[in-house]
């Protein structure tokens, strides 16, 4: 296939890396205005990918975007006329809410949803770590998308285990509920995942997790608190050790994905008249550290 990464970050450069592996035209389209950039995977061979090139992006099949939920709208738009109607268009970030952004500019074009547990670290700007293997699932978002489950066999014999998902939906709504919980706090506080466990945090996890129990319910997702507040707990503890992305991002001062988190829960509440004080005092919080930096 003609694929084209939008946003090769450390996800990005990976799964880029991993389809090139697999013989698939692989091209990039970075923030850096050089036409070939390089990337190096784990101790293997560095390969060379075009970069910003237009002819590559007028014949994808596949364009897949990897980059923060807060930048997808303004890189996607200056692309338009260059995207066919029939390449396939995947998200795959953290957070909710581009999907319906991305419709609305590429109205004809099949979309997928997809989200992702392995990791991938960038200690240089050409070299990536696969640092924890994990699983993907994918799902369509719109009609056209649901038809093409093919993606998830592509993806699959680049970086295995892939999985479709009719109700992908769900399943972002999942992780969601679980990033409204460890981002917000670990990024308020400055501390790693694994400091939730401690009692100080665990009424505002409590309060967190009861309020995104009533709007997922209100979305027809099936899940109770205690399920939650045990899946949030089994996360913090297999991931103690880790940084959330929103928590460096706010030690970096750089712009979170905290409207696509909690805010897409925000906006999600007050369609269903549902109040949401504690996740309305963290969103309020973090969104008050990032407008202290200007």
């Amino acid at each position: 296939m003609n694929i084209v990464i939008l946003g090769p970050g450390a996800i990005g450069s990976l799964w880029a890396y991993s389809l090139r592996q697999q013989g698939h035209n692989v091209s990039l389209w970075s923030h850096h205005t050089t036409p070939t950039l390089s990337i190096q995977l784990d101790n293997h061979c560095q390969l060379d990918f075009n970069n910003r090139d237009n002819s590559a992006l007028e014949c994808a099949d596949l364009l897949l975007v990897t980059l923060k939920a807060p930048n997808v709208e303004a890189a996607l738009m200056p692309l338009r006329s260059f995207v066919h109607s029939d390449c396939i268009i995947t998200l795959m970030h953290n957070g909710m809410g581009t999907a319906e952004l991305v419709e609305r500019c590429f109205p004809h074009n099949p979309l997928l949803l997809a989200t992702t547990t392995h990791g991938a670290y960038r200690p240089e700007k050409n070299k990536v770590l696969h640092t924890g293997f994990g699983t993907t699932q994918i799902g369509g978002y719109n009609l056209s998308g649901q038809r093409c489950s093919f993606v998830k066999d592509v993806l699959d014999n680049a970086l295995s285990d892939v999985f479709w998902n009719d109700e992908i939906e769900t399943a972002l709504w999942n992780k969601l509920a679980i990033n409204c919980a460890i981002n917000p706090v670990t990024a308020l506080y400055n501390v790693n995942n694994g400091a939730l466990v401690e009692e100080q945090y665990q009424r505002t996890l409590n309060g967190i997790s009861s309020e995104v129990c009533k709007v997922m319910n209100a979305e027809g997702i099936d899940i109770q608190t205690a399920q939650l507040d045990q899946t949030i707990n089994q996360v913090i503890r297999a991931t103690a050790a880790n940084y959330s992305s929103m928590q460096q991002d706010i030690a970096h001062r750089r712009l979170s994905e905290i409207d696509f988190i909690t805010g897409y829960l925000l906006n999600r509440a007050a369609h269903h008249g549902i109040a949401t004080p504690c996740n309305q005092e963290l969103y309020q919080a973090i969104k008050h550290i990032e407008q202290s930096w200007n």
